[in-house]
């Protein structure tokens, strides 16, 4: 199922979709919209996990890994 839906998004961004369409990377601009936000999906879920594990003190491997990439996930926003 798929919804349509109606954004104002500054004119350099539809320039850089467009542009991304015209190479013929994407099929059109919904799909590079679709990619965009997918990818920022798992970004915040990627964070939030990494937040989660390191605040349970998680294996102490991983802990130090997911401290740093919360970091670098709160300096990408």
């Amino acid at each position: 199922m798929t919804k349509q839906i109606a954004v104002r998004i500054p004119d350099e961004l539809v320039d850089f979709v467009d542009g991304v369409v015209e190479s013929g990377a994407a099929r059109s601009r919904a799909s590079v919209v679709t990619k965009a936000l997918e990818h920022e999906r798992r970004r915040v879920v990627a964070a939030r996990d990494a937040e989660i594990l390191a605040s349970t003190g998680g294996d102490a491997d991983l802990a130090g890994l997911a401290e740093h990439t919360a970091r670098l996930s709160a300096r990408l926003d």
